[in-house]
């Protein structure tokens, strides 16, 4: 036992001495748990996708070749779309994503990685799906759903009248998507834009959920929508917009950071969008004004095409709360209930006394799916985003265990960890240990990370106590990360 501990100390000293790192520099594997890879990239945009195609290359090919082109039915087909968006008639996107796309193809490259022999447009056409079906009509839609909770719904809890937004993105159940669930954290070295994070699948180069320190969106579709896309109308992605309001510091330059940034982002689209869809937005309870905190937007191709909704609107949500599910409900004052929707405002009371733990709750007992691939929080104020994602085919997500992450620590620079990892020694004990360890920790709250010999991240989560429960770890030596007072502390430890 004495030799494999000392075996297993070395190889976790080395891991951590030299982080999972792209070989350009411009990226790290940030943590590698329950079945969730996230990365985390710096730099340009070039940079960043250069970084993302080094480290995620095995996904990025998977996904694209066994779900993206196997959803347009034939090869002929696959080719026939891939060519229109190429030649850029079919939807405008900023150069600086296309450069990001190349980014990603030659870091694939680069790690002599790519046996498709994919190129730019294929990572472009892979983050266009949904706006590409809403035009040809290829592929199925995403069933989601979100509830936002803020001001005199949270007040009395443990959120104190902060905001909080859970969210359940569901589709159908595939085994491909299953494997390839990965969230990018971004750290822009352009000056106009911020750090920022979405969570999805590999090749992602924009947002179906995403946040930065201040601002979360997340995208749902628009079920009872049978308006199409036209070929002609040069839309935006959806998913492109969203990445704009996230990234750019200030889109709407009114020197705030608020939901008046995602509305500005989305205007900007005055024929709408390919398809319908509904996004949820939410920003810290800080803004005061409730129509600056949380906002939804239901966007479509026809008429009208922008609509947006919040607590001001009688939507029979009670309160600082705002729900979101699959069907319109300001547009066109349709008011179209779904089961999820009366589900929530028939059990979520009087709209207050909604803590961290109960607006979950809500949505875990009356919102969710069998087809659940990720079941998030985001709380802005609380420093704090949790995930549980599906790991296999039978499992919702929402049934399995959830990954805190900080989120300040993510939006720090990748060189300011690696120096910060220069490490101070962290006391444990009892080492060895069966059930708990104690830390000598100077703070009551902290961020902590438990990874195995293999690197991966098996625990990370904000602490409020000096006592870890270990009992369900496997067997074996496990290094410590403890991160406050801007160091990090790092200790090992066998599990008996």
């Amino acid at each position: 036992m004495k030799e494999f501990a000392y075996t297993s100390v070395f190889a976790i000293l080395f891991l951590f001495g030299g982080v999972a790192t792209a070989q350009s520099g411009h990226g790290i594997i940030y943590a590698d748990t329950n079945n969730l890879i996230v990365i985390k990239v710096s730099g340009t945009h070039y940079e960043r996708g250069f970084a993302q195609g080094e480290l995620l290359a095995d996904r990025i090919t998977d996904i694209i070749q066994n779900y993206i082109m196997p959803g347009f039915g034939t090869e002929v087909a696959y080719n026939y779309i891939k060519a229109i968006v190429a030649s850029g008639d079919l939807f405008k996107i900023d150069s600086l994503y296309i450069v990001e796309a190349r980014g990603m193809i030659d870091g694939m490259n680069a790690v002599q990685n790519n046996p498709l022999n994919l190129d730019y447009t294929d990572i472009l056409l892979a983050n266009s799906m949904l706006d590409i079906s809403g035009i040809f009509q290829t592929m199925e839609g995403i069933e989601c759903s979100s509830l936002m909770s803020w001001g005199d719904a949270t007040a009395g809890t443990d959120l104190d009248g902060k905001s909080v937004l859970t969210r359940h993105l569901d589709w159908v159940v595939d085994e491909v998507l299953i494997r390839t669930q990965a969230m990018v954290i971004h750290i822009p070295a352009e000056t106009n834009e911020q750090p920022w994070a979405e969570i999805g699948f590999a090749g992602m180069i924009s947002v179906l959920s995403g946040f930065n320190a201040n601002v979360g969106v997340f995208q749902h579709m628009m079920a009872d929508n049978f308006d199409m896309g036209i070929q002609s109308a040069q839309y935006e992605p959806v998913w492109f917009t969203l990445r704009k309001s996230l990234e750019q510091k200030d889109p709407n330059q009114d020197g705030a950071n608020n939901v008046l940034d995602v509305a500005y982002c989305i205007d900007q689209q005055e024929e709408g969008y390919a398809d319908g869809y509904i996004i949820s937005v939410l920003a810290r309870s800080t803004e005061v004004y409730d129509s600056l905190i949380a906002m939804v937007a239901e966007i479509a191709p026809a008429t009208p095409y922008i609509t947006f909704r919040t607590n001001a609107y009688p939507d029979s949500i009670p309160g600082d709360n705002l729900y979101t599910a699959n069907n319109q409900i300001a547009r066109n004052n349709s008011m179209n209930f779904c089961s999820r929707y009366n589900g929530i405002r028939e059990n979520i009371g009087n709209g207050t006394s909604i803590s961290l733990a109960s607006n979950r709750e809500l949505m875990r007992d009356y919102s969710s799916l069998s087809f659940n691939y990720q079941f998030m929080t985001y709380a802005p104020e609380m420093d704090l985003f949790r995930v549980a994602v599906r790991e296999d085919f039978y499992t919702a997500a929402y049934l399995n265990p959830a990954v805190d992450f900080s989120i300040s620590r993510m939006f720090e620079n990748i060189s300011s960890v690696n120096d910060n990892e220069v490490m101070n020694s962290l006391k444990v004990y009892p080492n060895p240990a069966g059930s708990f360890i104690h830390l000598d920790v100077k703070v009551l709250s902290y961020f902590l990370q438990v990874v195995d010999v293999t690197g991966r991240v098996v625990t990370a989560k904000t602490m409020n106590s000096r006592t870890l429960d270990i009992s369900k770890l496997k067997r074996g030596v496990y290094s410590l990360r403890v991160f406050y007072d801007d160091e990090v502390f790092f200790s090992v430890f066998v599990k008996q």
